[in-house]
């Protein structure tokens, strides 16, 4: 895959807003992406497709002369295609994933598990002991994503979702420093980089 994952900044905006949209329709309000760039306590970071440019010239203008000209160097006011987002907030030593969304287009492609694996290993640069986050009980498929990297559920969060009041599942990592949790993150590392030909 031609995916690559970096820091969000204020050009990422517009296209995170369509993938939040999209993964959560029902969330309101939605988030202020913005202005968490501002937030010394959030840390958000995207997934791109480099492959794929957004914002050049219409389809009608690509089949005139000028892009012809052009073709072989896009204008500079391309820039390739977001398809995820991931943030954390920085709480003392605990991070607290707010959210991981994938475009619908790119889901089942380990897009998440890599999110959740750049989140995690930056909040360990950052000095966070372990991470924790809310999930909704029918979101089996997170579930089994945030399980699969080393996460367990702690409790319930009743109505804890403003839109329809749906309960939320705390979920926890084992301490970062911990040999097995350790000995995790290495194997998904591995594991992913494996089948999917990507690394951090």
């Amino acid at each position: 895959m031609s995916i690559s994952v970096r820091a969000m900044t204020l050009a990422d905006v517009d296209q995170v807003m369509e993938i939040e949209r999209e993964a959560f329709p029902t969330q309101w309000p939605p988030t202020s992406f913005r202005r968490e760039l501002q937030n010394r306590l959030a840390h958000y970071f995207v997934a791109r497709d480099d492959k794929v440019r957004v914002g050049g010239p219409t389809p009608q203008a690509k089949r005139g002369w000028f892009w012809r000209l052009l073709r072989s160097h896009p204008p500079r006011g391309e820039a390739p295609l977001v398809v995820a987002v991931g943030g954390m907030w920085m709480l003392y030593d605990e991070a607290h994933i707010t959210t991981v969304a994938v475009r619908e287009a790119y889901r089942r492609r380990g897009i998440g598990e890599l999110l959740l694996i750049k989140a995690i290993e930056q909040a360990q640069e950052l000095g966070a002991g372990m991470m924790t986050l809310e999930v909704r009980v029918s979101n089996l498929a997170a579930q089994a994503l945030y399980e699969k990297c080393g996460f367990r559920r702690l409790g319930v969060r009743r109505g804890y979702y403003s839109d329809n009041h749906e309960d939320g599942i705390i979920m926890t990592t084992d301490p970062f420093t911990s040999t097995p949790f350790q000995a995790l993150l290495q194997r998904l590392k591995e594991d992913h980089a494996r089948r999917w030909g990507v690394r951090l």
